[in-house]
């Protein structure tokens, strides 16, 4: 029996608008995904080591409060420094397009601007696990 896909939905820093989070992690748990939601104002520290506990194949965080060029390279790194290689880091919020693509070249996924469908978001973590989930790695 495949095991379901596991995500970590996060909100990073000061940012204390999580209507976004929800949505997406309500959308991400419809869609048969388990979700785990770290809930407001976490470190990169914090966030990481809740995927480390809970095991998860993605990590997506929302930011709406512009720290976007701080919070997901810090995270990238610690992820790096903890084993989470094989873990998505993917993302949304307001980010201007030449941040995405900084990002982007640095280990980030996809990163989801206002208006993005969840069906998007749901279909893009889905291809990613399809094509590196670690059980996929061992056959």
């Amino acid at each position: 029996m495949d095991r379901k896909i596991r995500v970590l939905v996060a909100k990073a820093g000061l940012d204390g608008h999580d209507r976004g989070a929800k949505v997406v992690a309500a959308a991400l748990r419809d869609a048969g995904m388990e979700v785990i939601y770290t809930g407001l104002r976490k470190t990169p520290e914090m966030i990481v080591e809740a995927a480390l506990q809970e095991d998860v194949d993605a990590i997506g965080i929302s930011l709406l409060s512009g720290a976007h060029m701080t919070i997901f390279p810090k995270v990238r790194q610690l992820m790096t420094e903890k084993g989470l290689t094989d873990v998505l880091l993917f993302g949304g919020g307001i980010i201007p397009q030449s941040d995405i693509d900084v990002l982007k070249k640095n280990g980030v996924g996809q990163l989801f601007t206002p208006g993005a469908s969840t069906i998007e978001i749901v279909k893009y973590i889905r291809t990613w696990a399809g094509e590196h989930r670690r059980e996929n790695e061992l056959a």
